[in-house]
């Protein structure tokens, strides 16, 4: 059996299990990474590489920095001063949305995630809200703000460096031409009907740190005041990473780090703030998506769809294909991946149509973004799957309505703002 072959089991069992979720998440994430490895398709190297990933250092990170902020009382405290303003559930969704995806669109989706999570969970525990209302639209709202500008998420500068391979670029705010519209629409929907598919869970599974009814009167002012003031240097590093010379991941370590050595948080605390559950399914999973491009699996499937288009496809479907195509393979390959295996094929077929490559790789990258379906599809989904209480039906449940409205969206807009034949 060849390596492919074997790659697109592995996927279909991953599917398969993550849909029926008859064992945990993170176990099925588990095996098909020593699947891999046993079948011979990666090495134990590249199988397990996923947990040194960048991202997995940063949630762990950022799941200490969050532990703090919540154990001190200071989430809490933020969330009685955003639900002094926002009183119902829809107001509250539609302020963490707006906030969430402004600050995603100039700084890692994922870390805009990790910084806000906490103080979401404050705002659901000072609202009376559940939890699980509130940390999903803050996830896709991180994910949908990544495309209000050029540095908004990593994908978007793949694409950028396949442009300047033939001698073209995006500007900053190119993306924003569609990707702004797709956040409006998508707060408006979520505000108007999207909150009915949101699942309404208990937040009593007392398994974390988020879980724990406590009292925070006898905490001291001082570690309220320094676990705030870490948080924001901690984002102020992120804002300026480029600038400072320090990755994403290192900043939020420096982050957890202060926050131990000052006592802010107990080591033992901060260790019980680490989401295990999140991390075994992250790391797991990244070993599906190297299999996916060493092995040329998702290369397959890709050339596999557009050949069925024929010669001379119209280029509305092919928009449409490719953006569809995208859609489906973020949601179990990272965002940045699917655009990296996507961008030079697209590009390729724009030359040999001699259509404008910029309107394939905006439904690249857009199409790329929308990984709303799975508790996989992007790193952000992955840290609420524990804190939320949410399994794989909750994405599917929530995500797929988010998906069909984005895809509404760019099919009216990329034929305006990005022609294939510009006049």
């Amino acid at each position: 059996m060849s390596q492919v072959t074997i790659t697109l089991l592995f996927l279909l069992f991953a599917i398969v299990m993550f849909m029926w979720e008859k064992i945990p998440l993170g176990l099925t994430s588990m095996i098909v990474c020593v699947g891999l490895v046993v079948t011979g398709v990666l090495d134990w190297k590249t199988a397990f590489s996923g947990f040194i990933d960048s991202n997995v250092i940063l949630f762990v990170a950022m799941f200490i920095v969050g532990g703090a902020l919540f154990e001190t009382g200071m989430a809490n405290k933020i969330g009685g001063v955003v639900t002094h303003f926002a009183k119902t559930e829809k107001q509250l969704i539609v302020a963490i949305m707006i906030i969430v995806g402004v600050m995603s669109g100039f700084l890692s989706n994922t870390g805009t995630a990790a910084i806000l999570i906490p103080v979401v969970i404050g705002i659901a525990a000072k609202s009376g809200s559940s939890r699980s209302r509130l940390l999903m639209p803050l996830v896709f709202a991180a994910a949908m703000g990544g495309n209000l500008s050029l540095i908004g998420a990593p994908g978007n500068m793949i694409a950028q460096s396949s442009m300047e391979k033939i001698g073209l670029k995006f500007r900053f705010f190119d993306y924003a031409k569609v990707g702004l519209p797709i956040l409006v629409v998508g707060i408006i929907f979520f505000a108007l009907f999207g909150y009915k598919f949101l699942p309404d869970k208990v937040d009593t599974s007392g398994e974390g740190i988020f879980d724990e009814t406590k009292d925070f009167s006898n905490v001291p002012k001082w570690k309220q005041t320094l676990s705030l003031i870490i948080l924001l240097l901690t984002l102020l590093g992120m804002i300026f990473e480029d600038q400072i010379g320090i990755k994403l991941c290192v900043i939020g370590c420096v982050g957890a780090l202060a926050l131990i050595v000052t006592g802010v948080i107990s080591e033992k605390d901060a260790l019980l703030s680490i989401d295990l559950k999140t991390i075994f399914l992250f790391g797991g999973t990244l070993s599906l998506a190297s299999a996916l491009e060493a092995t040329g699996a998702g290369e397959l499937i890709a050339d596999k769809v557009i050949g069925m288009l024929g010669d001379n496809p119209s280029p509305y479907i092919l928009t449409f294909v490719i953006f569809m195509l995208c859609c489906i393979m973020t949601n179990f390959m990272s965002n940045t991946a699917t655009t990296a295996l996507m961008a030079p094929i697209g590009v390729s077929i724009a030359q040999g149509m001699g259509a404008d490559p910029s309107a394939v790789l905006m439904a690249c990258v857009i199409g790329g973004s929308c990984a709303f379906a799975t508790p996989i599809g992007m790193p952000a989904n992955t840290m609420v799957v524990t804190a939320g209480g949410y399994t794989f039906k909750d994405y599917a449940k929530a995500g797929v309505p988010m998906i069909l409205v984005a895809t509404v969206v760019s099919m009216i807009l990329l034929p305006i703002f990005y022609p294939f034949f510009p006049g």
